[in-house]
């Protein structure tokens, strides 16, 4: 009897389809990046598989869409790129999906082996060059397509997510394969440690437990754990950015965001020194400032449930437990007892609160409180990196994960603008962007790329002509401007050119007016805000 699936009974098709059908399979139902001669094959595939390709200015920019869109649906991020500068233009966002735990899956097309022997025009080693930055590269060979895929992705979302890349022989994805279903998905599995005494016994004799949650548990799922966890122990919540809404911001149990101000780190230090026990559930340090190495009270426990213990120096840990963190959580969620904290988390949720109000005719303060007012409830916002930034993080109020997205690892300019046109293309309504001036020059190509997709949104950009927060640590470090002012740009009529709307604002009432119409428009609108010169000084 024939073999229905032996590589003699069945049709041929190429490589690139059985590529593309099982990213398909795992998930994949988007691909983002720029088409060269070496991925035309692959492009075509995608399409043919139901996975839509769809074409950025920049490789860069593509990935961080990917990543965009994988925060509002969860559906596998995958970014494509053509040989050589297509690669070389990618690095910067396979880089940030490392730092910033984002399952991207990079495929990129090569010359075949024999070919690259003799053959040097933009040649070099994709994988050389990007195995420091992913958790594995791979190089699909005939009859081996489907495998490395199922083997990539699995790998990708396993334990902490990150970035794997697969090399792709143009001779390989344009020649014949045995024409086979996709392999089997490989769900992630986390276990959990056997053994939970110890730090039963840590929660047991606790009466001022503190949580301090991180992405690990947003990118697990895990909010429900942690919210049972929360409300049986009587622990106020500390989140890192990434973190943010992992319990809604308006629960009177959380009491803010932490690790990027400095004064909101000086507020929160009182809550920190009171607790008797601090834990960790899925915090990752590479959010934090530098002033979060070594940051608890001397003598305090602290219980570490991590979903991959890392070697990071950070932090002391009196007991770590590794794997999923919310199960962990369940299986130590003690029965509800009262909290013997008092009114010390409330106080400090309301001095963090008032610190970051807005108090000025119009400044960043100003901007995003009628932003917030505006927006609608579930807007996903994405921050690029600035100081708008660091303040955004504090006064926006989330209620859910991944509401607020930004790069907390890598800090890479000109992320948010791609961040939210994949976003709003995930959920079907608009998303907001908040980007300073050099970050919106450093991608204004991109609004073309968000006409094209016919996606809504709003860009609210800072205006200030400066690099501000490189200016503020210059002028700290007592050093002069150097590198850092620039001649505004008109963004406002570059929106028009591109085929949206824009509008400079100066007031409150004027941004009050735009900021309601832009959110009612099917297209995108860029909304110019003049803050002024300094208006960062002392905010965070």
């Amino acid at each position: 009897m024939t073999d229905p699936h032996s590589a003699a009974a069945a049709p041929t098709i190429r490589g690139a389809d059985l590529i593309a059908r099982q990213l398909k399979a795992a998930g994949a139902t988007h691909a983002f990046g720029i088409p060269g001669g070496e991925v035309l094959a692959l492009v075509d595939a995608l399409e043919q598989a139901g996975i839509a390709f769809r074409l950025a200015r920049h490789e860069n920019a593509a990935g961080f869409m990917a990543e965009g869109r994988w925060h509002a649906t969860g559906a596998l991020p995958v970014l494509v790129a053509t040989l050589g500068p297509g690669v070389a233009n990618a690095v910067n966002v396979v880089a940030n999906a490392q730092q910033d735990r984002v399952p991207l899956v990079f495929v990129t097309g090569c010359v075949d082996a024999a070919l690259a022997e003799r053959y040097t025009h933009q040649v070099f080693d994709h994988q050389a060059v990007l195995r420091p930055l992913v958790k594995g590269t791979f190089r699909a060979e005939r009859g081996t397509e489907a495998l490395v895929v199922q083997k990539a992705v699995a790998l990708a979302r396993r334990g902490r997510p990150g970035p794997v890349h697969i090399d792709l022989p143009i001779g390989v994805a344009e020649g014949p394969a045995p024409d086979r279903p996709a392999l089997p998905h490989l769900a992630p599995t986390q276990a959990v440690a056997a053994d939970l005494s110890a730090a039963q016994a840590l929660i047991a004799r606790a009466s001022r437990p503190l949580v301090l949650a991180g992405l690990d548990i947003v990118n697990e799922g895990s909010a429900a754990q942690l919210e049972a966890f929360v409300a049986a122990t009587g622990a106020p919540l500390l989140t890192t950015y990434k973190a943010k809404g992992v319990i809604a911001e308006d629960d009177p149990r959380v009491v803010g965001a932490v690790g990027l101000s400095p004064k909101a780190d000086t507020i929160v230090r009182p809550l920190l020194e009171s607790a008797d026990l601090i834990v960790l559930a899925g915090y990752d340090p590479i959010e934090m400032r530098a002033g979060w190495c070594d940051p608890w009270p001397d003598g305090v426990p602290v219980l570490d449930i991590v979903a991959e213990a890392m070697t990071h120096g950070m932090h002391r840990s009196t007991l770590i437990l590794e794997g999923h963190v919310g199960e962990t959580l369940a299986r130590l969620t003690p029965q509800a007892r009262p909290s013997g904290w008092g009114d010390i988390p409330a106080g400090t949720r309301s001095l963090l609160r008032d610190a970051f109000a807005a108090r000025e005719a119009f400044g960043p303060h100003r901007v995003f409180e009628i932003l917030r007012a505006a927006a609608p409830s579930q807007t996903i916002v994405s921050a690029d990196s600035g100081a708008h930034r660091i303040l955004l993080s504090q006064a926006w109020t989330c209620p859910a994960p991944r509401t607020l997205v930004q790069s907390t690892g890598l800090c890479t300019m000109g992320c948010a603008l791609p961040l939210a046109a994949g976003a709003a293309l995930g959920s079907g309504r608009p998303a907001l962007c908040v980007v300073g001036d050099a970050g919106l020059d450093m991608v204004l190509g991109e609004l073309s790329t968000i006409r094209n997709l016919g996606v809504p949104v709003v860009v609210a950009v800072l205006v200030d002509d400066s690099l501000g927060l490189i200016e503020l640590k210059q002028r700290q470090q007592g050093l002069d401007n150097g590198g850092v002012d620039f001649e505004a740009t008109d963004f406002a009529a570059v929106a028009h050119a591109m085929g949206g709307f824009g509008a400079t604002v100066g007031d409150a009432a004027a941004l009050e007016r735009e900021a309601a119409a832009a959110f009612g428009r099917s297209g995108f609108t860029v909304l110019a805000c003049r803050i002024g010169r300094r208006a960062y000084d002392g905010a965070f």
